[in-house]
């Protein structure tokens, strides 16, 4: 978020803001009852699939709110800029993250055949492990490069003082800035390291889909099968935050904690009272619901 701090719980999602006049402002809204209401969407795999839909929507609210509230000029954000908004990032997202890779590999096929001398089956998969390297090679020099970025530092600090709340609620330490500010930046349960394991879990996936020779069919088929990559995703980082003091696990999601170096930056201790308001705001909706 831009200055800003989005939490959410069972039942609702909570964003804090500080304006620049200093104040801080909270907007909390409830969360879609799709997976409340619908049995079909508790399931293993497809609630992990729903959660990946509500995430862009509460993002996209968060996103809009914190824009208008963040600054001292009256911004006006209406449905269509915001829609507009999503469009244009998601059709860059499926550019940089899906059609680039695939369409390199595809350059690249006659060089591979001395590294990969294999045929058939073997070979498809050894071309989608390229692809998926290529995807993640991507994937770190985005991020690199956006770190850099002067507003996105802080939305990063932003981050790491989310991060260093959620831990110090879950030890059951005093909720205040000083005391906050003594924990970690890194977190299993963050959305980094999912998109970590979206990335690694979409190699094992595409994999399975052969290579057709049309360029489209093979990204309009990478597209069709996401929400099955979410769904596995999401249920590896849920197990992993049961789970977060087996070393395996621990092990297992260290190269997503690693990642979280680059996406959190230690926070200010106005950031952090930020991140305290959007806890505080939502443990409070929460136990009235």
């Amino acid at each position: 978020m831009l200055e800003g701090v989005m939490l959410r719980g069972k039942e609702h999602w909570v964003v804090s803001v500080r304006r620049p006049d200093g104040k801080i402002v909270s907007q909390t809204k409830p969360i879609s009852p799709w997976s409340k209401n619908l049995r079909f969407f508790k399931k293993p795999i497809l609630r992990g699939a729903l959660a990946l839909v509500e995430a862009v929507a509460l993002g996209v609210g968060a996103l809009s709110f914190s824009a208008q509230e963040s600054t001292e000029e009256d911004i006006e954000i209406g449905a269509k800029e915001m829609a507009l908004t999503v469009i244009i990032g998601f059709a860059l997202a499926l550019g940089l993250f899906f059609a680039l890779p695939v369409w390199l590999v595809r350059l690249s096929h006659g060089l591979l055949d001395p590294v990969f001398p294999v045929s058939g089956w073997g070979k498809t998969v050894a071309l989608n492990l390229a692809e998926g390297t290529v995807r993640l090679v991507i994937f770190f020099g985005y991020l690199v490069l956006v770190s850099r970025v002067k507003d996105i530092k802080r939305v990063f600090e932003y981050h790491g003082a989310e991060h260093k709340t959620i831990h110090a609620f879950e030890h059951g330490v005093e909720m205040e800035p000083a005391r906050i500010d003594a924990f970690s930046t890194l977190h299993l349960r963050c959305g980094t390291s999912f998109l970590l394991v979206v990335m690694v879990v979409s190699i094992l996936i595409f994999s399975l889909l052969g290579r057709p020779d049309s360029i489209l069919v093979r990204i309009a088929l990478r597209f069709l099968v996401l929400p099955l990559v979410a769904g596995i995703s999401y249920e590896v980082i849920k197990y992993a935050g049961r789970h977060e003091e087996s070393g395996f696990v621990r092990m297992i999601m260290s190269p997503g904690l690693a990642l979280q170096r680059l996406t959190t930056r230690p926070p200010s201790l106005d950031q952090i009272e930020v991140a305290l308001a959007s806890l505080n705001e939502l443990l409070a909706v929460e136990s009235e619901s």
